[in-house]
């Protein structure tokens, strides 16, 4: 069932992209892990990268990095995430995407090297803040679907190391400042390793989040028919006011999994709209 509703989503998001605009100044791939350096190399996981999406007219000091979703086993075709770096390109402000490594390994938690990915990419970024023209506090990380699980992971966890230091980079934070995950995956232990089996029902939140000292605000959005539930973002806006954490939620109603690469027309195409507000609200 899994295996069919994955596939479903990937046509689907092939579709979308064949609609959208792609053009933006799209940059060089760079790896971003130094050769022979990587920790938890799997065989068959492609080479992780990221690549620098820069406004014509730069008018923000913020940057979003951007990580794209596919259950963990894929990537969402690039030209998804470039629709959301165009958005954000279009106001001012700096986009990285990252295309962690997938499928899944066997060997440990479905999210690991991913996780490892994440976190080198927050160092990368804070690093070359000056380089890119961003402040280094004012970096923020989205992601859709599997990637929206990776926000979390980065969010909650950065006083957890993923990986041993292999450079001076790894010396520098990995938190980030906000974050925005879009219908996250994986979040409730009702569906921790795939579609809510009891939809969102059991409200448990999976064990994978620490919600450490720098856990950041958050813009949460999801549709409310989704298959991974929208009980998983409450869950998480629940635990963000516990501690105090500013946080934003948008439901839509009678929407399914899957419209990362929609925005600009009416009710939920207007989500990157409200996230934009929200961070112009937080000062981002």
């Amino acid at each position: 069932m899994f295996k069919k509703f994955s596939a479903i989503l990937s046509t689907f998001m092939a579709c979308v992209v064949l609609v959208v605009v792609t053009s933006v100044n799209a940059g060089e791939s760079v790896n971003l892990w130094p050769e022979g350096k990587m920790p938890t190399v799997v065989k068959g996981q492609n080479m992780p990268t990221y690549e620098v999406f820069r406004p014509e007219n730069k008018t923000s000091d913020t940057c979003i990095i951007l990580f794209p979703g596919g259950a963990y086993q894929f990537l969402d075709p690039p030209s998804v995430m470039e629709v959301i770096a165009k958005f954000l390109n279009e106001r001012g402000i700096t986009a990285v995407v990252v295309r962690y490594r997938v499928p899944r390994p066997q060997t440990v938690a479905k999210h690991v090297t991913a996780w490892q990915d994440a976190q080198r990419a927050v160092r990368i970024v804070r690093s070359k803040a000056a380089e890119l023209g961003v402040h280094p506090e004012k970096i923020g990380c989205l992601g859709n679907s599997a990637g929206g699980h990776l926000v979390l992971m980065v969010a909650t966890t950065s006083q957890t190391r993923a990986y041993a230091p292999i450079d001076e980079i790894d010396d520098v934070p990995c938190h980030v400042n906000f974050a925005v995950p879009v219908y996250p995956a994986y979040v409730l232990e009702d569906g921790n390793d795939g579609p809510n089996r009891e939809k969102g029902n059991d409200s448990t939140l999976v064990s994978d989040f620490s919600f450490d000292a720098k856990t950041p605000p958050m813009c949460l959005v999801h549709g409310d028919a989704d298959v991974y539930s929208p009980m998983a973002s409450v869950a998480v806006y629940h635990k963000l006011r516990t501690l105090n954490i500013p946080a934003e939620l948008h439901i839509y109603a009678l929407i399914h999994h899957g419209f990362a690469a929609a925005h600009g027309g009416p009710h939920h195409q207007a989500w990157l709209n409200r996230v934009y507000e929200w961070m112009q609200i937080m000062k981002y």
